[in-house]
């Protein structure tokens, strides 16, 4: 098990000093990019819609949904137009009938799924030790 040095935690404070620090929390700002580019990218279906386009190079809605298992068609369709309109994911739609879409990954989505994957090994690593906590509390 890996623990945490000192230096490590004096680089996660001077970090968080860096996001927060500046804040005058009695007058928050208006838009605060966190909270703003984190709900966009965060929610359970981004993460999967995006984690999907990274594994596929190319995928078509219905396929997408397909994957993104339990999503209905509307909420893929507005994750996607979210997705697309903030740069994560590109589209491609081609003139056939029926019109054939295609959506793929940004450069710009591409680095955000590595980062997404590093969180998604800790969470992956650090799952039995949730459980056991959950045990610990009567939750399971």
């Amino acid at each position: 098990m890996e623990t945490i040095t000192d230096n490590q935690k004096v680089r996660t404070v001077k970090k968080l000093e860096k996001m927060f620090g500046h804040i005058d929390y009695k007058n928050p700002p208006e838009l605060c990019p966190v909270r703003d580019v984190m709900s966009v990218a965060s929610d359970q279906w981004s993460i999967l819609i995006l984690l999907w386009l990274g594994y596929f190079p190319l995928l078509r809605f219905n396929k997408l949904k397909k994957y993104v298992y339990g999503i209905s068609n509307k909420v893929l369709s507005q994750r996607l137009k979210v997705l697309e309109a903030d740069g994560y994911i590109a589209r491609k739609a081609y003139p056939e009938v029926p019109i054939r879409v295609e959506y793929s990954l940004t450069d710009f989505g591409q680095s955000y799924v590595e980062k997404l994957l590093e969180l998604a090994e800790w969470m992956h690593d650090n799952s039995p030790k949730v459980l056991a906590n959950r045990e610990k509390f009567g939750l399971l």
